[in-house]
């Protein structure tokens, strides 16, 4: 298991919370006509739907093994 395994929470509670928090931040930007808190709102969003995938991918024992893939030269 990679090291930042450990740090990234394994439930996705978190991110979802994280890009809803984006959503509010992004709105409330566009509200006050604010491009700095725009753009943190989609920095937000796009950290939350990065982060989901890397820690699925990090807290993972092993990968799924795809049976349809077969090795070069074994057709």
């Amino acid at each position: 298991m990679p090291l930042f395994a450990d740090v990234l929470p394994d439930t996705i509670t978190p991110y979802l919370l994280l890009m809803l928090a984006g959503f509010v931040v992004g709105t409330a930007g566009h509200l006050y006509k604010s491009k700095l808190v725009v753009a943190m709102g989609i920095f937000m969003i796009f950290l939350a739907t990065l982060l989901l995938p890397l820690a699925v991918i990090a807290t993972e024992e092993e990968p799924p093994s795809r049976p349809d893939i077969q090795p070069p030269g074994a057709r």
